[in-house]
């Protein structure tokens, strides 16, 4: 009997202690992370330093480099995952535009990454796009040395020159052709009966730049569209697969603030001569380029082969800086880490974060990673993916069979800072379906797969007025976009959690998570 309460009291002694240690851990990463606190410093480098981090691009390998290397710094292993490669590579350089006439105007635009610069400083006429194939010969000889503009609104892509887009213009000029001959039969009758009511000529179908491929065979600089502000700029998704370094583009592709865009339009319709002077650096360079998921580890002392994961995605459109989308999401994971090691944390389990390729591309990253990680995936505690903002994470909810794990970890959080509360929340839904389809973000592979993927709950507690469409892929997402106090403080938290959650003597419960685990 005594060697059994013996071994109790030193079983007793060994929790107790290890208890004692974890509580030391994370009053050192609160402590840290009051005091110094780096998110923002990070968000500073990614952003700043490295400019957007566009798939193909030096600013992408640069950043993808740094970060491995702070990751080495704050002790970790370092894991660069090839997850695929880009035919070419693309960087962006500086662009200019401005228009010439006695109420000249300096031009506010950008373009799609992925399509053509100009020639250095290239200058031009402007012309309204043709309809039908009598407009278009009416004015073939203006082409060259033109710039054209074209309908429609712009909503980030370019304009498609793929055979499949060409194949559909042709329908709708052929319609246009056939309905053009018909107003000029109507015009014809009405001029022969002005004493009667005219008769209504039939609307020409619309698409944007219905003569592509002729207006560029005839010598034109560039087209230009109509942008809401913010301007948006994507890249050329329809057409990327089939570039070389001997097949790019050579059109520019400018999307101009909707109020210069109508001046010029009206300058155009009343035949005023001026010019418009464009200089757009987008730089090639010769492929394929491989991109890498940047993976840093905390290796566990205890379950090594089992994982709480936290991150976002490293790539960004490059129109802007990426401060927001995803800056402002990998850096608290970045940070959170940086607080656990510095704070001396040794997690049972191994912590992993993770900053994903080519997510704006089709979550191209995570999707390699899950697809070649699969053996890993019963071992995920819960993988916190962040893409929504510079907001702050303040709560949970999380399944009844996780409540008891969570309120455990849960409860330093509230020491942190009394302006943000926590609250953790049951989740009283009933258990979803696990999707199918891939979803807008880096946790939808893994939600496929059944990986439990709970998210912080993040509002504008204070009342920033963030708005996630005024930055989503447009000219505004910088890094004074982020919210420092909520971003240092998400980063806290997020370390806090991942850390507890690590140090659990068990994985956390998927019973009642998706449907398919209630049926087991």
């Amino acid at each position: 009997m005594k060697k059994y309460v013996f071994l109790f009291a030193v079983l007793l002694l060994l929790t107790s202690g290890s208890r004692g240690q974890q509580g030391k851990v994370i009053d050192r990463i609160i402590e840290i992370g009051k005091t110094d606190n780096r998110t923002m410093h990070h968000l500073d480098v990614i952003s700043n330093r490295f400019g957007g981090r566009l798939v193909g691009s030096d600013a992408y390998e640069n950043a993808a480099l740094w970060c491995a290397s702070e990751f080495r710094k704050w002790g970790m292993e370092v894991i660069m995952d090839e997850a695929g490669s880009v035919p070419v590579g693309f960087n962006r350089g500086p662009w200019f535009g401005r228009m010439l006439s006695d109420n000249g105007m300096i031009l506010h635009f950008a373009t799609p990454s992925y399509t053509s610069g100009t020639k250095g400083v290239q200058r031009g006429h402007v012309l309204l796009e043709p309809k039908n194939r009598q407009e278009f010969e009416s004015m073939k000889g203006t082409l060259k040395g033109a710039w054209v503009l074209i309908g429609g609104k712009n909503d980030g892509w370019p304009v498609d020159f793929s055979e499949k887009a060409d194949s559909a213009r042709k329908v709708i000029i052929t319609y246009n052709d056939s309905v053009g001959a018909i107003n000029r039969e109507i015009m014809r009758e009405n001029y022969m009966n002005r004493d009667k009511a005219p008769k209504e000529t039939i609307p020409l179908k619309s698409a944007p730049a219905l003569f592509y491929r002729e207006m560029r065979e005839a010598g034109i600089l560039g087209v230009i569209q109509s942008s809401e502000l913010p301007i948006r700029a994507l890249y050329d998704r329809k057409n990327i697969s089939e570039m070389t370094f001997e097949k790019l583009p050579t059109v520019c592709d400018i999307k101009l603030d909707e109020n210069q865009y109508a001046v010029i339009e009206k300058m155009v319709k009343e035949r005023k001569f001026f010019l418009l002077e464009f200089d757009i650096r987008n730089h090639f360079k010769p492929g394929p380029v491989k991109y890498h998921n940047v993976i840093g580890v905390i290796k566990g002392t205890q379950y090594p082969d089992e994982y709480v994961m936290m991150g976002g995605h490293l790539d960004a459109f490059d129109v802007a800086t990426g401060g927001v989308d995803d800056g402002s999401g990998i850096t608290p994971a970045m940070e959170a880490a940086r607080l656990i090691t510095a704070a001396g944390g040794k997690p049972r389990r191994s912590i992993m974060v993770c900053l994903w390729a080519a997510e704006e591309f089709g979550l191209l990253g995570s999707k390699h990673w899950v697809e070649t990680n699969m053996e890993k995936l019963p071992r995920i505690s819960n993988y916190f993916n962040r893409d929504g903002g510079p907001t702050v994470a303040s709560g949970l909810a999380v399944p009844e069979s996780m409540y008891e794990d969570f309120e455990k970890v849960c409860r330093p959080l509230n020491e942190i800072n009394p302006d943000f509360p926590f609250r953790l929340s049951k989740n009283t839904n009933p258990p979803r379906p696990k999707p199918t389809t891939a979803g807008g973000s880096d946790h939808a592979y893994f939600a496929m797969n059944g990986v439990p993927t709970l998210a912080f709950e993040t509002p504008d507690s204070k009342g920033y007025n963030f708005s996630y469409q005024e930055i989503w892929h447009t000219e505004n997402d910088l890094y004074t976009k982020s919210i420092p106090e909520y971003q240092e403080h998400t980063a806290v938290v997020t370390a806090v959690v991942v850390y507890g959650l690590a140090n659990l003597d068990h994985l956390l419960s998927r019973s009642g998570l998706y449907q398919e685990e209630e049926k087991k």
